[in-house]
């Protein structure tokens, strides 16, 4: 990752890398790690793989929080503070752009999986800023949001390590599928957390999606119950959250009410069934270390969002 983020010109050093040792879970990589164990695990792509997709993903976080206006990213002040917003901007294309470089070298195959999961990526980021279409249930847009932004790729994270590693094409479908599902419940538990953790636990702004007007799965779930029962409690919440949250106490009454709210229940239910399903995935695969592993995982997810 270091290697790969290092430029010719100091400042872009410092800026592309400003992520990278900031820390971070590196789950995509590790899910390309764990694939790889259904094939041969030392195979050469492997691990240029797993750079490509953390990269790509580190891209996004670039891009993530100018548009969010984010002030903390893994702890640290974001690029974009630290900097500027076109500073954050140009880095996350720079890191698209050494991404692309390494996957130059994995084949053709390769270019073509990540081309379209990174078309999925960017049309599910375009759907959320344009909003469900008149009729659409808005937790089933939203839904589909996720699986584009968040899911697609860790679907390719998977992909690529089994795809790399050479293992049987049954075995790369089971695991794609698996990663698309498991990264909807990753996403899902990270809008848990940011309603109910603190920035010491997430290492990012409690409530920054509440205070962009960004509505997360536990925000959604409360507009569908105040829209189904119509309790004064429920509808107040919405007009709470639909106003101005720039104001820090607001934003602390409105955290503090979500958390007390069944809506924030239902959206960890349904954080549970996304996981619950990756782990039905992997079923046709062979018992292992690496299956039990991404069984974990399933598991992992579901504790972050309590």
């Amino acid at each position: 990752m270091l290697e790969a983020t290092k430029s010719e010109v100091p400042f872009i050093t410092e800026a592309a890398q400003h992520l990278v040792k900031a820390g971070g879970k590196r789950f995509r990589p590790l899910l390309v790690m764990l694939a790889a164990q259904f094939g041969d695990p030392y195979a050469p792509g492997i691990v240029p793989s797993a750079v490509v997709v953390e990269l790509t993903h580190l891209a996004t976080l670039y891009h993530d929080d100018v548009m969010d206006e984010a002030a903390v990213r893994r702890g640290v002040a974001s690029a974009n503070t630290r900097w500027a917003n076109s500073v954050a901007v140009l880095t996350g294309d720079f890191l698209f752009a050494r991404a692309s470089q390494i996957l130059a070298d994995l084949g053709p195959e390769a270019v073509r999986v990540q081309a379209l999961a990174f078309e999925r990526l960017v049309t599910g980021q375009i759907l959320e800023t344009a909003g469900p279409q008149d009729g659409r249930d808005p937790v089933d847009h939203y839904l589909d949001v996720l699986a584009g932004k968040t899911g697609s790729l860790v679907a390719v994270s998977c992909r690529f390590g089994a795809m790399m590693s050479g293992a049987d094409e049954t075995v790369v479908d089971v695991l794609t599928q698996y990663g698309e599902r498991l990264g909807v419940a990753f996403q899902l538990a990270d809008d848990v957390l940011d309603i109910a953790s603190d920035s010491h636990e997430s290492g990012k702004t409690p409530g920054t999606d509440l205070r962009e007007g960004i509505a997360t799965l536990p925000v959604l779930r409360l507009r569908e119950r105040a829209a189904r029962l119509g309790l004064a409690e429920d509808v107040a919440l919405c007009e709470l959250l639909a106003s101005d949250l720039a104001d820090d106490a607001r934003l602390a009454e409105a955290l503090a009410a979500l958390r007390a709210h069944p809506a924030l229940e239902q959206a960890r239910r349904d954080t549970v069934r996304y996981a619950e399903e990756a782990r039905a995935a992997l079923a046709p695969l062979r018992e292992c270390d690496a299956k039990a592993a991404l069984l974990q995982l399933c598991d992992a997810v579901v504790h972050r969002a309590g």
